[in-house]
């Protein structure tokens, strides 16, 4: 290229291996982090929990939390 001369060029200049290399890379990505964040929330979920209890969620967490009321209507 005009910039680079020592640098490979692209999809428009009749080499589309690196859109190709460029896509498996995102899809790898996007793959590892699925499964490492999907992981991490099953342990959570079985030893944490990721939901409250029924009555503190209809009492309101502000109230089951701070022991007050976050707004009076």
């Amino acid at each position: 290229t005009a910039i680079n001369p020592a640098g490979h060029d692209g999809l428009f200049f009749g080499n589309p291996a690196l859109v190709v290399n460029q896509a498996l890379s995102v899809a790898v990505a996007l793959s590892y982090s699925f499964v490492v964040t999907w992981t991490i929330l099953k342990v959570l979920d079985r030893t944490l929990g990721l939901r409250v209890s029924d009555e503190h969620e209809l009492n309101g967490l502000d109230l089951s939390q701070h022991g007050e009321t976050g707004y009076s209507f």
